[in-house]
């Protein structure tokens, strides 16, 4: 069986998508499953059961022999909440819980990290591990993604118990289906699309800094079945145990992504410009771009979805209908 948390949500839901399409049915869904709007995103996926995550550690700790790996990809991922101990309760010691584990019983795990971590950029986007302890995150979320990073990195350090396979992943910015529930956190290609829709017109953040123009402000998007497709490798060919990048490589601006969605909707940009809200303002990430080469030593060689044919397969087969992937 493979254990995918966070399985009602955006990733963890496309991910469970591409095990079926791959022919893995023997799947439990871990998540909350409170919110309807998130319970669509597992309509027409094969799964074997599914439960509740607080539950999940007492029957993995019951059950652990009919697990062969598992996908951590649930999280709190709300940028703008700044209660810490709700990260340190459900990103932190969840985390820790699962990895010590899968390490006591000598279960593969591939855990989501976040480029949330990487800050302003201070020490670049590279995924070496001896600066991955440099970062400086700008939020709580991203906060918990580095403390369990560097958790792990000194865990490996000390020689201490580990899963036999391993690996955490810092998603960039990530886009696709069955992003609908995610209210203000979606991506700018969703809100673009809906904008639209009601309005004919978007509206992006306007720069409040000298060096980047209004719009130009970039980060390395990723398409979700690009993320999807990397972890269904690791999951069957288990490349080096280590903490990787997982964006494209290459940073594009948000004025691109919103000019991208226009087209894709056979329609001439009109795009204008307001402030950052003041709470995300101070926290805002001008740039981003994951160094890619870590994860192409470790055999991954598929081509990534360029972002105006990631946009393009994104709004005209989901996002016009709002079609579950």
């Amino acid at each position: 069986m493979i254990v995918v948390t966070g399985a009602a949500g955006f990733i963890g839901s496309c991910m469970i998508k591409r095990l079926n399409d791959a022919g893995y049915t023997d799947i439990m869904a871990v998540d909350d499953f409170s919110r309807s709007d998130k319970q669509v995103n597992l309509s027409f996926k094969k799964v074997r059961s599914q439960m509740h995550r607080m539950n999940f550690i007492r029957w993995f700790e019951r059950n652990h022999t009919e697990v062969d790996a598992i996908l951590h990809l649930g999280a709190r991922t709300d940028t703008t909440e700044m209660n810490v101990a709700i990260f340190d309760e459900l990103n932190l010691e969840y985390s820790k819980a699962l990895w010590m584990l899968c390490a006591g019983f000598q279960i593969p795990l591939l855990y989501a990290s976040s480029a949330a971590t990487y800050g302003l950029g201070e020490h670049g986007y590279s995924d070496d591990h001896t600066l991955i302890p440099l970062l400086k995150p700008l939020n709580p979320y991203g906060q918990s993604k580095q403390d369990f990073d560097v958790w792990v990195l000194e865990t490996i350090a000390k020689g201490d118990m580990a899963p036999p396979q391993w690996a955490g992943f810092k998603f960039f910015n990530v886009y696709g289906p069955n992003e609908y529930h995610k209210g203000r956190m979606a991506s700018v290609i969703f809100h673009t699309c809906r904008k639209i829709k009601s309005t004919g017109a978007m509206q992006l953040f306007r720069s409040h800094r000298p060096d980047f123009k209004d719009g130009e402000q970039s980060r390395d998007f990723i398409y979700v079945k690009d993320l999807t497709d990397v972890l269904l490798f690791f999951l069957e060919k288990y490349p080096a145990n280590a903490i990787y990048n997982l964006g494209t490589g290459k940073a594009r601006t948000f004025l691109d992504l919103a000019t991208g969605t226009f087209r894709a909707m056979q329609l001439e940009p009109n795009i204008s410009f307001i402030d950052t809200p003041a709470d995300i303002r101070d926290t805002y990430q001008y740039f981003t771009e994951a160094d890619m080469r870590k994860l192409r030593s470790a055999g991954y060689a598929e081509p990534f979805y360029g972002l105006e044919e990631g946009i393009e397969d994104y709004v005209q087969r989901y996002l016009r209908e709002e079609v579950i992937y």
